[in-house]
């Protein structure tokens, strides 16, 4: 979220980074060393994989239980007695085709500097960071008025988005936690802890100013949806002059 992006800045625990700018252009030296180390890296994830299913294969009762064993036997069994002499059981696993031709696997690079994968089926991870490339130079040291005077983050630029970023500080110093709310009509869900060990308490919609209009049909959705997910809703009044916030709960209630 945006206004969790302007805290962490504001506080001094993030920084912003201009990164298109960040990049670039690299050397032909570095180029090659960074392709080089590209195909190594890949070569040894498929040695790995290949290690792994030899060790399988070698070895297929190693991760089946008893009663998965007994199953297997008895289907091996039936098998046997079903197929005609001289011809193989139809669901005979076939010889393993990875250790056999691991000896045969071979990646590279082409000329024109295409990469020549080997015709298995792999999986393999690439690395997608870039701070660990030498042509990424990038200014970590960038506060949130240096980015809006080169035009690289606006955020806020309204009073809406002043509100947001106001309304999201004053629950976080209270030690609440924030996710997204759309799903349950409003800016935030509010979390009294961790989120992995908590339910939500609240909806949170931020209202941008003391004056702005609430019509009563939004005061009874916003009660009985919060009512209806268990949740009360929280209306989060933002007042833009003194920078303070206060604060309405709504649930909804029966009558008689």
């Amino acid at each position: 979220m945006p206004e969790e992006a302007v805290l962490l800045v504001e506080n001094g625990i993030a920084v912003l980074v201009d990164d298109p700018n960040a990049h670039h252009a690299p050397s032909q030296s570095a180029l090659k060393l960074w392709k080089e180390a590209r195909l190594n890296d890949a070569r040894r994830q498929i040695a790995l994989t290949e290690e792994k299913g030899f060790i399988e294969a070698s070895n297929p009762d190693r991760a089946m239980s008893e009663n998965a064993k007994r199953k297997r036997k008895e289907r091996e069994e039936r098998r046997k007695a079903n197929s005609a002499p001289g011809v193989p059981a139809e669901d005979n696993p076939p010889p393993n085709p990875t250790s056999e031709n691991s000896s045969r696997v071979v990646i590279g690079e082409t000329s024109d500097g295409a990469i020549v994968m080997p015709s298995g089926s792999y999986t393999i991870n690439i690395p997608a960071s870039s701070s660990k490339l030498e042509w990424y130079a990038p200014h970590s040291n960038m506060s949130l008025t240096i980015a809006r005077e080169a035009g690289i983050w606006l955020y806020p630029s309204t009073l809406q988005e002043r509100a947001r970023c106001g309304v999201f500080r004053d629950l976080w110093e209270k030690g609440y936690y924030m996710g997204g709310g759309i799903k349950f009509g409003g800016e935030y869900l509010v979390y009294p802890g961790d989120p992995l060990r908590y339910h939500s308490h609240f909806v949170a919609s931020v209202v941008e100013d003391p004056g702005a209009a609430l019509r009563p049909m939004e005061i009874v959705a916003h009660g009985r949806l919060g009512t209806g997910t268990k949740k009360a809703h929280l209306l989060c009044e933002w007042n833009d002059e003194t920078q303070g916030v206060s604060y309405l709960s709504v649930e909804w209630a029966g009558f008689g």
